[in-house]
């Protein structure tokens, strides 16, 4: 690896890294990598199916190959502005990753516009898991597909890198660079306007 991710890390061709370090480490790795480039290597094995995913979930497999590469690709060419001290590497990745995912936000929404017409069932399973399980236009439920599509899209962001990218609070903040009671707020109120849709209040008393 010199000036660019190689093509196989651009074109989702993973590995196992011989000198992949303990995830608490990854802020040291990262840093490491700006003089041994070849080092972003573990940080891309250990976190490229994750992105990718969140992203497929978020807009499609097709779309999601393209943005998680450029998501590398990004953190690769701007890794020596990471600071550790004040970060964390999977947090930063998926703030790479939101950014980019904004530019289909229009998308992104039409798809689920148009799932909310479709018949299809609501599964026995809390307002998260909903979210978690059902979140892409292809298999949400109508009713929470039409409660996504309503959400503000900054409220949107927050519930789906919690419960999609499985971030805690803290981690969120970070990737969107605000503060944690605004993540609490804006997660709130996702909450709110998600359960309504998909579940009988009198069952769901959280």
């Amino acid at each position: 690896m010199t000036s660019e991710l190689p093509l196989a890390a651009v074109a989702f061709h993973q590995r196992v890294s011989r000198d992949a370090v303990p995830a608490d480490d990854d802020g040291w790795e990262l840093e490491a990598s700006v003089r041994e480039p070849e080092r972003f290597a573990a940080i891309f094995d250990r976190y490229f199916g994750q992105v990718h995913s969140y992203v497929a979930r978020r807009l499609g497999s097709d779309v999601a190959d393209d943005l998680a590469a450029e998501t590398f690709l990004i953190a690769f060419r701007q890794r020596a502005r990471f600071d550790r001290r004040n970060g964390v590497v999977r947090a930063w990745l998926y703030g790479i990753a939101t950014n980019l995912i904004r530019r289909h936000r229009r998308d992104e929404v039409r798809a689920w516009r148009a799932a909310a017409k479709l018949p299809l069932p609501v599964p026995a399973a809390t307002h998260e898991d909903r979210v978690a399980a059902q979140v892409t236009a292809q298999g949400a439920s109508p009713e929470l597909a039409a409660a996504l599509a309503k959400l503000n899209a900054k409220d949107r962001e927050v519930l789906l890198l919690v419960a999609l990218g499985q971030l805690t609070y803290g981690e969120v903040a970070a990737a969107l660079g605000i503060a944690y009671g605004t993540v609490c707020s804006r997660l709130s109120r996702a909450r709110r306007v998600v359960r309504e849709a998909v579940t009988n209040p009198a069952e769901d008393p959280a």
